[in-house]
């Protein structure tokens, strides 16, 4: 161990940023309301949008999530990673050391983490999405726009790069990081917009003849398949299906990571109370602005829902972010939401379980559940299991320090074994 690693540590709990723990925990469970449907699901299937044929509850179900969730948690979670970046930033430089070594293995170490969730449990993974976010912006600078994208896409096992484009993001002031990460974010939403309008004024039905037939057969694998088959099935869907659409997500959330990143640099998420005035405003307006793109997606012309998502995402994700906020902020509504700080504290060890026990539940190596329960009873499923999730975290918490994936991370980390439980 080097002498610049030798006197790190993980923080300690009472040093934590307790809105970040508290805003982690609400997004996961947004992930969670969103990500059930790909349990049982073909992800031959993704940018279909809703599933065709469902019962008029689970159709209104449906909508619901979609339009109260998809896309928002996935942004309120990538503001968190940039929040999480800048805050161990800024706890490196006041003690004089450099954090670079440290970040490059707590990355690597989640590169691995994500590859393996992705293969051996669902293929839906993100966290390996954090990694490309910073290396396709880093190595693509004075390239092409769409040459940028293919370099990304190419060396996505150089992981340990991706975080050197973080740090160059250390050098710049707290506006210009919201003010990059904003321009970044919208130039890809309105192509998207653009895409989305061109999509739709082309007819290809032999391909869609084809992804039906592929989605037919990975369904009947999911739903059948022992664990061997269901794996093969789940790193061909991870590598063939989902890997590609990094390319459209790796830059928006450098993007969103920017903006995180701010909140912190400014000083709003480490003091809400001070700064209540500010997310009441902030849950206001992009609440508002949300519930307006939503109005678009429902009502809009056919082609344009994709950017319209894309924007009224990030509204929503900031109008929820700064609720919560402002929420912590009163000491009425603090007290009940800051409930959800264990279950942020160790999010990682929770984001795998959730995919350990929906894997279980529905695939044909556990109950053999994939198809028969709607997203109504989904939606039941996700709250009985998160509920259950803040009760575990809460009692974890009392006898250990970190969640028993982040005690691993930490250990890989810094290079030594972290003490697990209480003194």
């Amino acid at each position: 161990m080097s002498s610049s690693t030798a006197n790190l540590a993980p923080i300690a709990a009472k040093d934590r940023i307790v809105a970040l723990d508290v805003i982690r925990g609400f997004a996961l469970f947004g992930i969670f309301l969103v990500n059930i449907e790909w349990f049982t699901r073909p992800w031959q299937e993704l940018g279909e949008g809703m599933q065709a044929g469902t019962a008029a509850l689970d159709h209104a179900v449906d909508w619901l999530v979609y339009l109260a969730a998809r896309g928002k948690f996935w942004v309120l979670f990538s503001l968190l990673f940039g929040m999480g970046f800048a805050a161990m930033s800024e706890r490196f430089a006041a003690s004089g050391r450099d954090f670079r070594a440290v970040y490059l293995r707590r990355s690597a170490v989640l590169l691995v983490l994500g590859i393996a969730h992705a293969v051996l449990l669902w293929s839906g993974d993100i966290l390996h999405g954090y990694a490309l976010a910073a290396l396709a912006l880093l190595l693509a600078r004075g390239v092409q726009p769409a040459t940028q994208l293919r370099v990304g896409a190419a060396i996505y096992v150089v992981f340990a790069l991706a975080a050197l484009g973080l740090l160059l993001a250390r050098g710049m002031q707290p506006v210009t990081q919201l003010r990059v990460g904003l321009t970044i974010y919208v130039g890809f939403a309105l192509l998207a917009t653009v895409g989305g309008l061109l999509m739709a004024a082309v007819d290809a039905p032999q391909s869609a003849a084809s992804g039906t037939a592929e989605a037919l057969a990975a369904a009947r694998v999911y739903a059948e398949g022992d664990y061997l088959a269901i794996t093969t099935q789940r790193a061909s869907d991870f590598f063939g299906v989902l890997l590609p659409h990094d390319i459209d997500i790796v830059p928006m959330a450098f993007a969103v990571f920017l903006c995180g990143a701010w909140f912190v640099r400014s000083g709003r998420i480490g003091d809400v109370v001070a700064h209540k005035p500010f997310f009441r405003g902030m849950a206001i307006i992009g609440l508002s602005v949300g519930a307006a793109f939503t109005a678009i997606i429902l009502f809009g012309p056919q082609g344009i829902a994709g950017g319209a998502l894309l924007l009224g995402s990030a509204a929503m994700a900031l109008g929820y972010l700064g609720t919560i906020a402002w929420m912590l902020a009163r000491p009425a509504t603090a007290r009940w939401v800051s409930w959800l700080a264990p279950v942020g504290r160790m999010a990682l060890s929770n984001y795998l379980l959730q995919s350990l026990v929906a894997s279980t539940i529905f695939y044909g190596y556990g109950l053999g559940q994939w198809g028969r329960i709607g997203r109504g009873g989904q939606v039941l499923l996700v709250l009985a299991i998160f509920a259950a999730q803040v009760l575990l975290s809460r009692w974890w918490l009392s006898r250990h320090r970190f969640g028993p994936v982040e005690w691993l991370w930490r250990w890989a980390t810094y290079g030594r074994r972290p003490a697990m439980r209480h003194p």
